[in-house]
């Protein structure tokens, strides 16, 4: 039980960690065309690949065109990209991967959320997948522990 327990918080992780760095590619190149910058599509692939690299993130391909914007004189559209790259493209990956991997591991929100922030405290980026697997381990330990107990 263990041993199916850990293959899918890893699955979990895996697919969460794939599916958000397709949405935020997808947000990225969505708004580039929007704002009419050239190669949104291309910008939007590299920015779904970088938002699998960890400590990367998406912010490599939107922060620095949207400073160039700001600096080329494009004030509006360098703001709106800002605005959309802080509170759309970066809030994808905290909002939207507590949701997929919990609901796969079966674990609350909130714990995912939490496990996950704190395995990244503790061991850096690969806590990504230590911290809801070191979670979702415990809860399975502590269920077969109560299933034991209570007959």
């Amino acid at each position: 039980r263990l041993f199916g327990m850990f293959a899918t918080v890893v699955r979990a992780t895996i697919k969460g960690n794939l599916i958000v760095a397709a949405t935020q590619g997808l947000l990225g190149g969505i708004i580039f065309s929007i704002l009419g910058i050239e190669a949104a599509v291309l910008w939007g692939v590299l920015m779904a690949f970088l938002s699998l690299v960890p400590a990367v993130g998406s912010g490599l391909i939107w922060l620095p065109t949207s400073l160039y914007l700001l600096l080329s004189g494009e004030i509006w559209r360098g703001i709106v990209l800002i605005l959309f790259g802080l509170f759309v493209i970066g809030l994808v990956d905290n909002l939207l991967r507590p949701i997929l991997v919990g609901k796969d591991i079966k674990l609350p929100d909130y714990l995912v959320l939490l496990s996950t922030i704190g395995g990244i405290v503790l061991v850096g980026m690969n806590g990504f997948v230590i911290g809801p697997l070191i979670a979702a381990l415990f809860v399975s330990c502590w269920s077969l522990l109560q299933d034991d107990a209570l007959g």
